[in-house]
């Protein structure tokens, strides 16, 4: 298991940016497929970008595709989300979370993938 702290949250109005970032605790960071999901208020836990142990690998919603960019700094045992023109309907708490290097890359938008996961971060967007 590995420890997930995320920071960065907040309030930002409609088409302003936010850099979400998750700081991991261990030796074994870079083994792990890490990923961003967030839960909307009143509504269920949902994928929303993730990457793989080297970086190469990345994964999307079509809802954030060209506005979010998910990144990875092993030296720094942490993972970023770049998140641009940001929308009301993005307003959720976010949560990053990892999984075993070895997950095949089909199920990288899958909560169940992800063994260990964050406290989880606000973040609100007004209009």
């Amino acid at each position: 298991q590995v420890q997930l702290v995320e920071s960065g949250g907040g309030l930002v109005q409609a088409g302003g940016s936010l850099r979400l970032s998750c700081a991991a605790s261990g030796r074994t960071f870079s083994t792990y497929a890490m990923g961003w999901f967030r839960q909307p208020p009143g509504k269920g836990r949902e994928s929303v970008a993730s990457i793989s142990w080297s970086g190469v690998i990345t994964r999307y919603a079509d809802s954030v595709k060209g506005r979010f960019t998910i990144s990875r700094d092993n030296a720094k045992n942490s993972v970023y989300l770049q998140m641009n023109s940001l929308k009301p309907e993005d307003t959720a708490v976010y949560y990053c979370a990892a999984a075993d290097g070895s997950v095949p890359y089909s199920r990288y938008m899958s909560p169940t993938s992800f063994h260990s996961w964050g406290q989880g971060i606000q973040v609100t967007v007004s209009s």
